[in-house]
């Protein structure tokens, strides 16, 4: 029998509330990532909301669920803090808008999550202008490019047309080259490919270099020198540098290269033969009594 002093506490207290339930785990779950996500940008909440739609669509329908869902998460991609607001180039100086425009291949106002840096990537690296591109998504609706463009080497010259060069020979423009400033003139086919080695060993002699107005490519072989008073110095085969020293060394004693010459022929080792302008005086036999015979001929 309960006890007497039970007997007359009120109905109420007698039938008291039984104490409330715990919360499942999943309410518990939802409530700790409510709380952690309150911090976080629209963009990034959308974006865990994608992938998490995208999970269970996958799960519950891999085929068809997801082919019914693809235009509504296309639509979500394109929503506030998830659409492309700003498309940013850095680094550029020559490459070509239209181009860039074209490899980067989105707009503002397009979906962040269709945009691929990798692809992007791939073909800006394409155009002759860049050599290496930085693409990156930046929340919430930054594209990031940097590029590093190539260096403009020198101006090649074949069959009357006229083109900028990079380094290793690869065409970079066609038109306004004088935007470039002055670079080496290099002529003749083969010369782009193997002009690099002759411009820096050139540049390595200033004194010559400041008299050379074009770098002639000979059969795909050699090398002429075409000197600003029109001139030609004809450079052996595969020993430019050993001519480079030697023709430098005749200047700095001799001022060979300010005579009126027509040409100057170093293409033998053991022999300069010096072909003067009609009518100039002859240059001395014994020009650089030093090294081997030195012989002039009139033109």
């Amino acid at each position: 029998m309960a006890p007497k002093a039970l007997r007359g506490e009120p109905a109420r207290t007698r039938n008291a509330a039984k104490p409330p339930k715990r919360p499942s785990a999943t309410r518990l779950w939802f409530k700790r990532w409510r709380n952690a996500l309150r911090g976080v940008g629209l963009a990034s909440v959308a974006l865990v909301a994608v992938g998490a739609l995208a999970i269970g669509v996958v799960a519950l329908d891999p085929a068809a669920r997801l082919r019914d869902t693809a235009a509504s998460l296309a639509e979500l991609g394109r929503g506030p803090g998830l659409s492309i607001q700003e498309i940013r180039i850095e680094g550029r100086e020559f490459s070509p808008r239209e181009a860039l425009q074209t490899a980067i291949a989105t707009t503002p106002g397009e979906a962040m999550l269709d945009f691929d840096p990798a692809a992007a990537k791939e073909r800006l690296e394409r155009i002759a202008w860049v050599e290496h591109a930085h693409v990156e998504r930046r929340l919430p609706g930054t594209i990031l490019i940097r590029l590093v463009e190539r260096r403009a080497f020198a101006v090649w010259q074949r069959d009357g047309r006229f083109a900028v060069i990079d380094r290793e020979g690869r065409i970079m423009a066609t038109d306004r080259l004088q935007a470039f400033g002055p670079l080496p003139l290099v002529v003749g086919t083969g010369a782009e490919r193997a002009a690099a080695p002759m411009i820096d060993l050139l540049r390595s002699s200033p004194e010559i270099a400041d008299r050379v107005q074009a770098i002639v490519r000979v059969s795909e072989r050699r090398w002429n020198l075409r000197l600003q008073n029109g001139a030609d110095v004809m450079l052996p085969e595969g020993h430019e540098e050993a001519a480079i020293t030697r023709l430098a060394e005749l200047q700095a004693r001799e001022k060979l290269l300010d005579r009126p010459l027509a040409a100057v022929d170093m293409r033998l080792p053991d022999r300069l033969v010096v072909r003067m302008q009609p009518g100039a005086p002859a240059t001395p036999a014994t020009a650089n009594p030093s090294s081997p015979s030195a012989r002039s001929q009139r033109g």
